[in-house]
Parts: C-alpha cells; sequence; structure tokens
C-alpha cells in the first residue's frame, strides 16, 4: 500500500483550537487541522510553514510535535506528523478549504472530523 507523509498544524489560541473543512477532493467537506504534503528535500517543519502559507496566507511558528498518525485509507496509508503552531502574521484567508473554524474544549466533537484526524482529538482536548 502506498505511504503519503503529510503534516498537520495544531493551531491553538486562547483556549481554541483552528480546523478546517476541505473543500476538494475525495474527503470534501470533512474537517481536518490543515497542512499537506511533504515535498522532497523538506523537513516536516518547512512544509508545513510552506503548506500554512499557501492554503492560510498566514505564517506560522512550528512548536514541539504533537503526535504521529498512522491511519490507514482503503487506497493509501497516511503517516501525518502534527505538530503544536502558534500563528506569527497573518490573518488564516481561506484559499483551499470550505470553511473553517476556531473549536474550544466543548465544541471539539461538534465537526465531522476525518477519520485520521479523529485520533488526535483526545490529546488536543488537554491541551484546551
Amino acid at each position: 500500500m502506498k505511504t503519503i507523509r503529510v503534516v498537520a498544524a495544531i493551531i491553538i489560541d486562547d483556549s481554541k483550537v483552528f480546523a478546517t473543512q476541505r473543500g476538494y477532493g475525495e474527503f470534501k467537506d470533512g474537517w481536518e487541522f490543515p497542512g499537506g504534503k511533504i515535498d522532497a528535500g523538506e523537513t516536516p517543519e518547512e512544509a508545513l510553514v510552506r503548506e500554512i502559507k499557501e492554503e492560510l496566507d498566514t505564517e506560522v511558528e512550528v512548536g514541539k510535535l504533537l503526535d504521529t498518525v498512522e491511519y490507514d485509507y482503503p487506497n493509501f496509508h497516511l503517516s501525518m506528523d502534527c505538530f503544536i503552531c502558534k500563528i506569527k502574521s497573518g490573518d488564516l484567508v481561506l484559499k483551499e478549504h470550505e470553511a473553517a473554524a476556531w473549536l474550544t474544549k466543548d465544541t471539539l466533537y461538534s465537526v465531522d472530523w476525518l477519520p485520521a484526524d479523529q485520533g488526535l482529538i483526545l490529546n488536543i482536548e488537554k491541551l484546551l
């Protein structure tokens, strides 16, 4: 099975975490943490800075690795490095996503998370 390596930004601010709804592709309308594929020659941290700049027109500071999620979708294996991030500059402009929300501990379960992202919710709940 093909493995796809990606990164995800767990952007936390004021006891809220930023989540996005996919606006395209096979998993359109599912909720996830923003990020994307790691290009050849990039570190996960570099990929995350690039992806958030491309997708959200925002510069983030990448902090510690929260978790690496390993998840088998029907057609591929996903390996997702998830980093705690802070906003350095920018306004989180949605360029590729359908919608976005700042979720609190009480609203974390109010969106329809993609399967790989579901595994992170308990860890994130502890941080909020």
